[in-house]
């Protein structure tokens, strides 16, 4: 199957919904399927209002389509509700072709942190955007159970997966600091809820890994905290695995792949009983889930680390990737290139049917 994924979400940008669309592609090329994604790379783009390192794409119709047509797709998923999500909603109406949409990001919530309008009024937009898709794909039962209250219907379940050859159990002493180590890897933005992490009174150290645009404030006002700054690959693996516990504040995230990438290490979690961690830890085995943060600190510090990694070896990015075929809307027929133009050849998900754009 040929399979067209378009998100508003890309490299340079390293989040959740990057690493599930770069590891959804990698699986759907090793099981025999053609997948291409279209990202703000391919576009000229913008710098997004709030968060200037985020990239989004300008007036991307007539590009989209001529993509789009070029590489004649069974099927197309849209992942993001931006610019190039919308253009590629409109781009099927238009054709009356079937589509799938996914709900990755929680932006009701964030935009209320970033903004006065009302959650009831971005989730009424949010809706519509995804009304007109076949379904709807979701990534964990709580968060099911929440759009399905504000009206949202045709959702399905994509679960996510860990590389457990990268993240994995190393040794303690990469960190040479104070025990034990609290961390928390991720975006440092107001919507990920930091204050309640870095603002708790805890014995040993506390590591912030990642960068966002709250770095400076949030460096200014804790002193006492390490912020490394941000980390990928082995060395990332490397700062997770040396951590005593996890402290993950968000209280708006749909999965939080760190979660897992976390347990892997063979560090416990501590977070907030909300959707996302009450999904995926498993309180008094893996983690902690208290509306005391401090608390939950406290108690998953006394948990086996071993039952972490088996905890997390049970999630595959193949086994979610499955879901994701399952859940597609193939075209029908299914689109078939002309006798005489061969068709393009398969590509890894980065590249893409049109140069890439700085």
């Amino acid at each position: 199957m040929r399979i067209v994924i378009v998100s508003d979400a890309w490299e340079p940008q390293i989040n959740g919904v990057v690493t599930t669309l770069k590891r959804t592609c990698e699986e759907l090329t090793a099981l025999g399927h053609t997948a291409e994604v279209i990202h703000p790379n391919l576009f000229r783009t913008v710098p997004c209002p709030g968060y200037r390192s985020i990239r989004l794409a300008l007036l991307p119709g007539d590009r989209l389509t001529r993509l789009l047509d070029e590489f004649a797709p069974d099927a197309i998923h849209i992942a993001t509700e931006g610019p190039l999500g919308l253009a590629a909603r409109r781009y099927c109406l238009r054709r009356g072709i079937e589509f799938t949409t996914a709900y990755h990001t929680q932006f009701p919530e964030y935009l209320a942190l970033r903004s006065p309008i009302p959650a009831r009024w971005t989730y009424a937009a949010v809706r519509r955007f995804h009304a007109a898709a076949a379904r709807t794909m979701v990534a964990t039962a709580s968060q099911q159970a929440i759009l399905e209250q504000h009206g949202f219907r045709h959702l399905v379940r994509w679960s996510r997966g860990v590389d457990t050859a990268l993240f994995q159990p190393r040794e303690k002493d990469f960190l040479r600091a104070p025990r034990p180590i609290a961390m928390y890897v991720g975006r440092v933005a107001v919507e990920k809820n930091l204050e309640a992490f870095l603002s708790l009174e805890l014995p040993g150290s506390r590591f912030v890994v990642g960068d966002g645009p709250a770095l400076a404030a949030l460096r200014e006002r804790f002193p006492d905290v390490q912020f490394t700054g941000f980390k990928q690959g082995e060395e990332l693996a490397r700062h997770l695995a040396a951590a005593d516990v996890f402290v993950f504040p968000s209280r708006t995230d749909t999965f939080g792949l760190v979660l897992l990438e976390a347990m892997a290490c063979g560090v416990p979690v501590a977070a907030y009983p909300v959707t996302g961690p009450r999904d995926v830890v498993v309180p008094g085995v893996t983690g902690a889930l208290h509306e005391d943060l401090g608390q939950a600190v406290r108690q998953a510090l006394e948990l086996d680390p071993a039952a972490c990694v088996a905890h997390a070896k049970t999630y595959s990015w193949r086994n979610a990737t499955l879901q994701f075929l399952g859940n597609l809307a193939p075209m029908q027929p299914p689109a078939c290139p002309s006798a005489t133009e061969p068709r393009p050849t398969a590509r890894g998900p980065t590249e893409a049917t049109a140069d890439h754009a700085p």
